[in-house]
């Protein structure tokens, strides 16, 4: 193994090294280091030198925003309320052509000998439940999406 390179107190882009942080895996030494916007990180050597890291992720987020907000295509619908389109939900009826149960949402867990019935909303399963009978997993997600997608929509 070769000596390691001691990079405290220098900078790489918005990065400043301030001490060793343990190695990496493949042997490369890990630094601690402070970025311009007060964040702290932990970056492989290798990376810094290299100029592969140069912020917390800091960077890349402003470029990001730089890049959308100079996007003349982005422009035209900053702030236009009227090209949103609803969100859709799949619904028990609207099958995948990979669908085995015939219902949308209904599954059979093979390690487990059980019917699943799930519902995704909002980010969250808001029904994710076993049932040994699937005419009971189907009147369970039939329920949820009476109760979560035909009154939100």
């Amino acid at each position: 193994m070769s000596k390691a390179i001691d990079l405290t107190g220098k900078r790489y882009g918005r990065l400043t090294v301030i001490k060793q942080a343990g190695r990496a895996k493949n042997g490369n030494m890990r630094w601690l280091c402070r970025c311009d916007c007060g964040n702290s990180k932990v970056v492989d050597g290798y990376n810094l030198r290299s100029g592969q890291s140069e912020s917390c992720g800091c960077l890349r987020k402003e470029k990001s925003k730089q890049s959308i907000q100079n996007n003349p295509q982005t422009k035209v619908y900053i702030g236009n309320a009227s090209v949103l389109k609803k969100t859709w939900h799949p619904t028990s009826h609207d099958l995948r052509s990979s669908n085995k149960s015939g219902v949308t949402g209904v599954s059979f867990d093979q390690c487990q000998q059980r019917w699943v019935a799930r519902l995704y909303f909002h980010g969250r399963y808001v029904l994710n439940r076993m049932y040994v009978h699937k005419e009971h997993a189907i009147a369970a997600r039939r329920q949820a999406e009476e109760l979560y997608l035909k009154t939100k929509l």
